[in-house]
């Protein structure tokens, strides 16, 4: 029971008509006949022949996809599936805690800076300030 409930809730509905819902791959990979193979006025090969090649180019791609994805889509999907877990495992277990970490001990070193230029730097800046303030710049221009 418990595991039947776990494998519920790893699967969701998918939608078998819309297979790209975020459109992701919109403009990379939608070709067809007319974006690969096209001629110019003037330069037409037979009717036969330029029909011939629209469907052989259609159904050759649509069968070679299909064969494709049948052979090697659920390895490919398991080695991204797996590709992902890791990336997510690292960045959840490795780069947040060592983030955290520098945040933690840069708040700690700023603080000390900080302390620092309050000490040392505020005091010797003032008394510069102090030293130049009578100073008066007077600009003539000369011709």
């Amino acid at each position: 029971l418990t595991i039947r409930f776990f494998l519920l809730n790893l699967t969701k509905e998918i939608d078998l008509i819309n297979r790209d819902p975020k459109q992701i791959n919109e403009d990379v990979v939608k070709v067809d006949f007319e974006d690969v193979i096209a001629e110019p006025d003037g330069t037409h090969s037979l009717d036969g022949v330029w029909k011939a090649s629209y469907t052989t180019f259609t159904v050759s791609k649509y069968w070679c996809y299909r064969v494709l994805s049948a052979i090697f889509g659920i390895p490919v999907a398991l080695l991204w599936g797996f590709l992902f877990a890791c990336i997510s495992f690292c960045h959840i277990w490795a780069v947040m805690p060592c983030i955290k970490s520098y945040l933690i001990e840069t708040q700690c070193l700023s603080r000390i800076y900080s302390l620092c230029v309050h000490t040392f730097c505020d005091p010797l800046f003032e008394a510069l300030g102090k030293i130049f303030s009578s100073v008066r710049v007077a600009l003539r221009k000369e011709a």
